[in-house]
């Protein structure tokens, strides 16, 4: 996949992430978006360098979603970390 289908899958996996995890997220919409980009670029990687399993070369596979929503987790948890909530 390149790097547009990667931004396009990013932006319903950051929507996805910040539906699963409860809370207001520090960066609201545009934040959650951006964050989704690259954590389903994150968890390619992730998924093909650390894990040894390539994502597949489909957009709609399913391992292809679970690497970008789990990508979008944990890029969104580590942002809610480093920046906390600041729209209390």
């Amino acid at each position: 996949m390149g790097i547009i289908s990667w931004i396009i899958l990013g932006l319903p996996a950051g929507a996805t992430a910040g539906t699963l995890l409860p809370g207001r997220d520090p960066g609201g919409f545009i934040g959650t978006t951006l964050t989704g980009i690259a954590g389903a670029y994150a968890g390619g990687w992730i998924s093909f360098r650390l894990l040894g399993r390539p994502v597949e070369k489909e957009f709609f596979a399913l391992t292809t979603w679970g690497a970008a929503i789990g990508g979008s987790l944990v890029l969104l948890i580590g942002y809610r970390l480093l920046f906390g909530n600041s729209r209390d």
